[in-house]
């Protein structure tokens, strides 16, 4: 095809989720609603990490990135579908999509390696407590937050790089309410096969690879967590489920959105609501809902009873952490533990003496 029809497409144009005008009403009422909860609340657990001294740890370090993230995630998609909801035109520049389709990338990778890394997080403060300080120390988590950046940017390259040289012809009409790689290829009538071929590995290899990590720590965690004798300690221990689904419901949505056929069916739409609108407003809630840290209320020194781990894994209590107990096998640097607050994300009452940000 003649790259001459490439100049007779500037815009796409998005459809959307409805074209009845009283129900693309009712949907910016309730996105606009959703985005607004999304900035305030993430922009709050953001304020309060940088003003309580007792939250510079290497778990809210990892939380104060994934509310940035999600900030980013949120505006790249949301302001333009309001936009869009609202108009007669519902266009969008080919320049514009593709900036918006790299951003996407971005944000997308980046969150799943920082949901990946909090994952380990919880299953060195749940499964390996004593040496949580030497494991989640500033030589790993900080390494770790900023290559989950590179690897977004380099996700995002890798796809919109080879996208930049793809010729649009006739067809302009995106059956979405924003710009995603998936509705974008379809549209072309030029060889699309490396796009498709970055697009796939791309996927497997972060967001399987990130999800395998993910996996393997909650495998280690509900092993643990089955072994605590006490019944309070294993309650308090079950609230990383709520972790744990919105895990779930990120990647299961993200994966599925990328590897299956488009189609512009509703499922598709459904998929990338849940991981691109609901994620970032559901993600600060959950984090801090049942954290007692965020809420200002009591810390780790006030806790009555914090559960035990059997089965030769750090057999642990609060005198432990008082007295200095030592893991079998920890170093001797390890046994001097001052209790501080705790770590984040519904697993708080589990994130023991974690390493102050210097």
């Amino acid at each position: 095809m003649a790259l001459g029809n490439h100049s007779t497409i500037t815009k796409f144009l998005l459809l959307g989720l409805s074209a009845n005008p009283h129900v693309q009403a009712l949907l910016f009422v309730l996105f606009l609603g959703i985005y607004l909860l999304t900035i305030m609340g993430n922009l709050m657990l953001l304020l309060v990490i940088r003003a309580d001294s007792r939250l510079h740890t290497p778990m809210y370090f990892l939380l104060s990135h994934l509310s940035f993230v999600d900030l980013c995630f949120s505006s790249v998609i949301v302001p333009k579908m309001l936009e869009n909801l609202l108009s007669q035109r519902k266009t969008i520049s080919v320049e514009g999509c593709l900036a918006q389709v790299f951003f996407v990338f971005v944000t997308a990778g980046t969150e799943a390696c920082l949901l990946s890394g909090m994952a380990y997080d919880h299953y060195a403060a749940i499964c390996r407590p004593l040496l949580y300080g030497q494991i989640m120390g500033k030589q790993l988590y900080k390494p770790l937050v900023w290559g989950s950046w590179g690897l977004g940017f380099l996700d995002a390259l890798i796809n919109v790089l080879p996208a930049v040289n793809m010729v649009f012809c006739e067809a302009k009409i995106i059956h979405h309410y924003s710009c995603e790689m998936p509705s974008l290829l379809p549209l072309s009538c030029s060889d699309i096969s490396r796009n498709l071929i970055a697009l796939l590995c791309s996927t497997l290899l972060h967001g399987l690879g990130t999800f395998l990590l993910v996996f393997l720590s909650y495998t280690r965690i509900i092993s643990t967590i089955l072994s605590i004798s006490s019944t309070s300690g294993r309650s308090e221990a079950f609230t990383c489920s709520a972790h744990l689904t919105a895990l779930i419901l990120y990647y299961g949505s993200a994966l599925l959105r990328h590897l299956m056929p488009n189609s512009g069916s509703p499922i598709e739409l459904i998929f990338s609501v849940q991981y691109t609108i609901l994620t970032p407003m559901l993600n600060p809630l959950i984090c801090s809902l049942k954290n007692k840290e965020v809420k200002g209320e009591r810390s780790l020194q006030d806790s009555s009873d914090l559960p035990q781990l059997h089965k030769g894994q750090a057999r642990w209590n609060r005198l432990a952490f008082i007295e200095g107990r030592r893991e079998p096998g920890a170093p001797e640097s390890s046994v001097r533990v001052t209790p501080q607050p705790r770590g984040a994300c519904a697993c708080s009452a589990l994130h023991a003496a974690p390493t102050a940000l210097q």
